[in-house]
């Protein structure tokens, strides 16, 4: 139950933590009507001993500035405690420093007060999504540094094994380095096992999707912006590359970045510095920069797509990530990792795979790649069905034969190919949504009564319906 009594959906449950009711109550109604589980707590002290007493919600939204013990202080605290929750810090000081000390000292996240419902909303996702939180797992060490141990680059093939001692022969020389690979094949656990290895590997890990934000506000995000300098300023705030100094900054698709924002990157890497959007003090920042790109970079600049001389900037390191098609011997590794990974957080006693299920993993070509195979994990843990996992598997060339035995033409191929495809596309995005739907729209671009009628038409529940038939199977209520 929520803190109003609203039944949470997601059994999700935030922490929030601030001295101000107004905003406790704010909070807990917009958190409760997303379907989160929410529990408010007024001070520092309150918090430390609740977790202290071994709760464990899945992230805090945590005040800085609060009397007798502070964000920071509680920051402080909760690194010594056995576990502890990613935490987004909420700051209405307007000063870097408290910021950058709070990410140093564990947050994962800031906002600035005031801020808008929508960008409260995206915060939480995006760490809800990117913090797996597994209770059998080190989740102290997770939620403070968000670095992976060595382990979690798993692999036995000869080519990630030469990826690995390249990336740490060259982790502490803070040269560029240009990590490239399809999508979902790993460039951010490269990225994070870098991160890890180098002797920043204390200071903030900053991750930035440039292809998942419209170009006006991806260059807030990235520079930071000052208050007035566009609708909806209300408040200054750092960029990621003040978030980031000293530490190490992940440009993700940095191939989808528009020229104009390609130029401002490229004097931050020359010079080391940067203006905030709206504003005329000159930022000094020492970041180690990481990029990674699904495309070919070096056919986008020869259609002058992509800038030669930042591409040459960045290029100075190139790791190329083979496709999980090309490493087959890694799919019983990674099965194997995401398997203990969610078994806990999905309450599953299921040890290992069907035997069905590892021989169609052995001949799928994987097309989605280690995402495509960590989604299917979850999903087999979730509703615990191999058909509803085995079905999506079918290759795109394989022969289909109509339902009356005769042999479909190429624009029915096409089109079953086509709506396979989009399926699986769909499914992808609810997934790293954690079912939410409008979300999952918003991250498809489509409508969400689109996206409904196509779910409706496809047989697809919800999530919750989903879990609810699941458990219903078992006997569990």
């Amino acid at each position: 139950m929520t803190s109003n009594g609203v039944k949470s959906v997601n059994k999700q449950t935030i922490l929030v933590v601030d001295d101000s009711e107004a905003t406790r109550t704010y909070l807990a109604r917009f958190l409760s009507s997303r379907g989160y589980a929410v529990d408010c707590l007024e001070s520092g002290e309150h918090v430390i001993a609740r977790l202290s007493a071994g709760t464990s919600p899945s992230l805090v939204l945590l005040d800085l500035l609060m009397p007798a013990t502070s964000g920071l202080d509680v920051l402080s605290q909760m690194r010594r405690l056995p576990s502890a929750a990613p935490t987004i810090v909420l700051s209405g000081l307007g000063q870097i420093s408290t910021v950058v000390k709070a990410i140093r000292l564990g947050a994962a996240d800031y906002l600035m007060k005031p801020f808008e419902d929508e960008e409260l909303e995206l915060a939480i996702q995006n760490l809800l999504q990117n913090q797996e939180v597994d209770g059998s797992e080190n989740r102290r060490a997770a939620a403070r540094s968000q670095l992976p141990r060595e382990s979690d680059m798993i692999s036995a093939n000869p080519s990630m094994q030469r990826i690995r001692d390249i990336a740490s022969l060259v982790a502490d020389t803070d040269v560029p380095i240009l990590i490239s690979g399809e999508s979902g094949v790993g460039k951010e656990v490269v990225a994070r096992f870098i991160h890890a290895q180098s002797t920043r590997r204390h200071q903030p890990f900053v991750k930035i999707n440039c292809a998942a934000l419209p170009d006006d506000l991806l260059e807030s995000e990235l520079f930071g912006h000052e208050r007035g300098a566009f609708t909806g300023a209300v408040q200054s705030k750092p960029g990621k590359f003040e978030v980031a100094h000293t530490g190490s900054l992940l440009l993700d698709e940095i191939g989808e970045m528009s020229p104009r924002l390609q130029a401002k990157l490229l004097h931050v890497l020359q010079d080391g510095e940067f203006t905030r959007l709206g504003g005329n003090t000159v930022m000094r920042v020492e970041v180690r920069v990481l990029a990674a790109t699904n495309r070919h970079l070096e056919t986008a600049v020869s259609k002058s797509e992509f800038r030669e001389d930042l591409f040459f900037r960045l290029n100075v390191v190139r790791l190329e990530v083979p496709p999980l098609r090309q490493r087959r011997e890694d799919v019983p590794l990674l099965c194997h990792h995401f398997m203990e990974k969610y078994r806990a957080k999905y309450s599953r006693d299921i040890v290992q795979l069907p035997r069905e299920m590892m021989d169609a993993f052995h001949r799928y070509s994987w097309p989605g790649n280690v995402r495509q195979l960590e989604n299917l994990i979850r999903r087999f843990l979730v509703l615990r069905d191999p058909e509803l996992v085995l079905r999506d598997l079918r290759e795109p060339d394989a022969p289909v034969d109509a339902p009356s035995g005769r042999t479909l033409t190429m624009k029915e191929l096409s089109t079953m190919a086509a709506e396979q495809t989009e399926k699986e596309m769909i499914l992808s995005a609810l997934e790293e949504t954690q079912w939410n739907r409008k979300l999952a729209a918003r991250k498809l671009n489509i409508c969400y009564k689109s996206l409904l009628n196509k779910l409706h038409k496809w047989g697809i529940p919800g999530r919750s319906r989903s879990l609810a038939a699941a458990n219903s199977s078992s006997g569990v209520s």
